[in-house]
């Protein structure tokens, strides 16, 4: 059969082959398609029977609401020359807050420009560096710690291991910060690690971490890290909890060891919780801890230590710049927006789980 006869014949019946490419974008569309979950109409049928969990709901929407929302009124301090006398009148029309002297972008522009605008970039650039190390220092910690525990098959065992791990979580960061200053002092204040450093001959002298500021960053993620270690890791051991043990049975029937199952089946199975986690803390990037570069933070290394928290308690409210303050804190509002959406939207780009 000729060409010529093959052509007349598809012709005459109406089965126009299709493009190679048309046809594989259609299969990659039906299994987009496929991927994704079914949406569930939310009825009042479907309300009425959750009314349980949502009337558990209420306390803590409106606690996000009273502590989250209503304040954000006070925004309007960020575009006035605030002063907290002006106003003392009890009527509501006359009161602090709204009879004050507007100056529009000012503020703004005084804490981004200029010596002050310097000072607060420093402070930026001071807040991402440990927010960023701490974070990715953590998650590989706990990750890590999680996959360790989960290999332990001596239950009693494990149950020490948690505890002692946990346990810190619940010091208040006033006593930790106090523990890492003493344990980074000098061998006679009772500082065991520069004690530890010199007896294994890694260092001649004792360091005096606290005065050196390239230090200062990883003493916040080595402190966060011992603090929040265990408790990081109560998460990432639920959500191997929850992959189906058929999986590890079938990998032990092909002849897969224990590392590959670790790599193939126990680390891709908490994927989604890992990303999740990791979009949550992408809001939390200006928002650092304030305690540790608070306590252990000095003028000799402020230039590493000092973060936006600690910026504006100093030179906001301290010194009386509220108006200072409020612009610092829309600054870290829509910033941890537009990372936790950029964080969501790269989750989704990439099929990995995403919050919205």
């Amino acid at each position: 059969m000729t060409d010529a006869t093959v052509s007349t014949l598809v012709t005459a019946t109406g089965l126009e082959p299709e493009p190679a490419s048309s046809s594989r974008a259609q299969n990659r569309k039906a299994r987009r398609n496929a991927a994704k979950d079914p949406k569930r109409k939310i009825t009042w049928d479907l309300v009425w029977a959750q009314r349980a969990l949502l009337a558990m709901a209420v306390p803590l929407l409106l606690y996000q609401i009273l502590f989250k929302y209503v304040p954000v009124y006070g925004w309007a301090i960020a575009f006035q020359n605030f002063k907290p006398a002006r106003g003392s009148s009890p009527w509501p029309g006359d009161r602090s807050l709204w009879n004050q002297q507007w100056v529009g972008l000012e503020n703004f522009y005084n804490l981004f420009t200029g010596v002050m605008g310097e000072r607060f970039f420093r402070v930026v650039i001071n807040t991402i560096g440990q927010s960023v190390l701490t974070l990715t220092v953590g998650t590989l910690g706990a990750i890590v710690l999680a996959l360790l525990l989960n290999e332990v098959k001596n239950a009693p065992f494990k149950r020490i291991m948690q505890n002692i791990t946990y346990m810190p979580h619940f010091l208040s960061w006033v006593i930790v910060a106090s523990l890492a200053s003493v344990a980074l002092s000098l061998p006679s204040s009772g500082g065991f690690i520069n004690q530890a450093l010199m007896s294994l001959h890694l260092v001649d002298q004792p360091v005096l971490f606290l005065t050196e500021p390239n230090y200062f960053w990883q003493i916040v993620a080595g402190t966060s890290l011992w603090k929040e270690l265990g408790w990081n890791t109560i998460l990432y051991l639920a959500a191997i909890t929850a992959i189906d043990p058929g999986l590890y049975e079938a990998a032990e029937v092909d002849g897969a060891g224990r590392y590959r199952k670790m790599f193939h089946i126990t680390l891709p199975g908490i994927r989604p919780t890992i990303v999740v986690l990791l979009i949550i803390n992408a809001g939390w990037i200006l928002s650092t801890n304030f305690e540790l570069p608070y306590f252990l933070g000095n003028g000799l290394i402020s230039e590493r230590a000092e973060t936006i928290d600690v910026f504006v308690l100093r030179y906001g409210y301290q010194l009386g710049n509220y108006d200072l303050a409020v612009v610092a804190g829309i600054f870290k509002t829509v910033v941890a927006i537009i990372l936790v959406g950029s964080a969501n939207l790269a989750a989704k780009r990439l099929n990995q789980e995403t919050l919205v």
